[in-house]
């Protein structure tokens, strides 16, 4: 199917490693929220239903409504950390949702985990912006080839958006083929 210019090609193999990979971005902080939270599992069973997804099952309500659900942990009450590292995670099973438009706003689906979890690990690290950092050179070498060859189809990520903007721009650069090196 040939692509129009507000659509994308985008296959079930690509949206499957990509949310596998924000699963795995949202991992690295689900403890920061655990620990403010040990009784609330939405953010842990969003990133299970993401993997699941990821490994080969399939993309249900039932993973929407745990998006909706970490979402949702992340409006209550507790440590920006915290609030970050659920976004993580409600982005995390959102990834299963990229849809195949070429949208700036699309871009929060590959790589919102990613700068979410940054943000969280760097307000726990009490504003340390070495930690994103670290956390952005982690995030880019553990990127699948999908991230970049769908992020190759889309416009640039938009302006704005705070510190988490910032970092999504930052893992887009970082990401993003330039024409020499576009697959």
């Amino acid at each position: 199917m040939a692509s129009t210019p507000d659509t994308i090609e985008l296959s079930e193999d690509e949206l499957r490693e990509i949310t596998g990979y924000a699963a795995e971005c949202a991992r690295r902080t689900l403890q920061v929220f655990e620990q403010e939270h040990p009784g609330d599992a939405r953010p842990r069973e969003a990133i299970e239903a993401a993997e699941a997804f990821a490994g080969g099952g399939r993309r249900t309500a039932a993973l929407r409504q745990c998006a909706w659900a970490a979402y949702k942990a992340a409006q209550e009450p507790g440590s920006p950390a915290a609030i970050d590292a659920a976004r993580a995670a409600s982005h995390a099973a959102g990834a299963a949702y990229l849809h195949p438009k070429a949208s700036p706003h699309q871009i929060k689906h590959i790589l919102g985990a990613a700068a979410h979890a940054a943000r969280a690990e760097e307000l726990a690290a009490e504003e340390n912006t070495r930690t994103a950092a670290r956390t952005l050179a982690w995030a880019t070498g553990h990127a699948p080839p999908a991230v970049s060859h769908v992020l190759a189809r889309m416009p640039a990520p938009p302006a704005g958006g705070g510190r988490v903007g910032e970092l999504i721009r930052e893992l887009d650069a970082a990401l993003r083929p330039t024409p020499q090196t576009a697959p």
